[in-house]
């Protein structure tokens, strides 16, 4: 069996549209994750909070970050997306935020194939509301598990693209890949 991790580009389009691995669909409440050694995914828990994941959730492939895992992303869509689905991702911003001392970015991003969202070119265009609620979700998700989380901040594409970069060339640094 392949690695998703290994065996899927970032896209041709990168860091501009890139691939995404869905591990958790658009309100679920379990914490999916991609055991790294297999490649399938892993049941990691329940979340402990009666929140639910607020756009579909995982990770860009050949990406590596200091938390030692591939680049999270967020892809907002009309509809909820099956785990370990390839999904083309139009990348939009990023937000910023601490975890448990570590920082741990979250690429935000629309369905590039989805034209109620794809439209979108930059995170100032969603609605305040939206970047409130996951803004709330990240901040309360862990808290009954006595871990904090902190939301620093929401920043733009650009910004985006340049960690997308930086994660792309981390990982050709760990992985020895071009």
């Amino acid at each position: 069996m392949t690695n998703p991790w290994h065996s899927v580009s970032t896209g041709s389009q990168s860091p501009h549209i890139v691939n995404a691995i869905i591990e958790i669909p658009k309100g679920c409440r379990a914490k999916y994750e991609l055991d790294k050694e297999s490649g399938l995914l892993k049941l990691d828990r329940v979340l402990y909070s009666s929140v639910y994941y607020p756009a579909n959730y995982g990770f860009i492939p050949q990406t590596y970050c200091d938390d030692h895992d591939p680049l999270d992303i967020l892809i907002l869509s009309q509809v909820d997306v099956v785990p370990m689905c390839i999904m083309e991702a139009k990348v939009i911003g990023v937000m910023q935020m601490v975890d448990g001392g570590e920082a741990d970015d979250k690429i935000i991003a629309v369905a590039a194939n989805d034209m109620s969202v794809n439209y979108i070119n930059d995170i100032s265009e969603l609605p305040p509301h939206f970047i409130a609620e996951m803004r709330h979700f990240f901040e309360e998700y862990k808290k009954l598990e006595n871990k904090t989380v902190k939301v620093e901040e929401f920043q733009d594409k650009k910004k985006a693209e340049q960690i997308i970069i930086e994660s792309i060339e981390g990982y050709r640094k760990m992985f020895g890949k071009k």
